[in-house]
C-alpha cells in the first residue's frame, strides 16, 4: 500500500505542473482538451487513493 500511496503522491505533484504549462500554450482549444484530460486523470487518481485508504481502514479495524 505504501508503494501505491507514494506513486499517487508523485503523480499528484507532477499533475500540478500540467495546469500552468497548458495555460502557457496560447491555444484555447488545446488548453481545454488538456485541462479536461488532466481533470479526468485527477478523478481517477482520487479513486485509487480512496480505495487504498478504505483498505487500510479495514486492515486497521481487524487489529482491534
Amino acid at each position: 500500500m505504501t508503494r501505491i500511496q507514494s506513486s499517487c503522491q508523485t503523480i499528484s505533484l507532477e499533475m500540478m505542473k500540467i495546469h500552468p504549462a497548458a495555460r502557457a500554450l496560447g491555444d484555447e482549444a488545446v488548453q481545454a482538451v488538456i485541462l479536461k484530460a488532466a481533470h479526468q486523470l485527477t478523478v481517477e487518481l482520487e479513486i485509487i487513493k480512496k480505495q487504498v485508504i478504505r483498505l487500510q481502514q479495514r486492515d486497521d479495524s481487524s487489529e482491534l
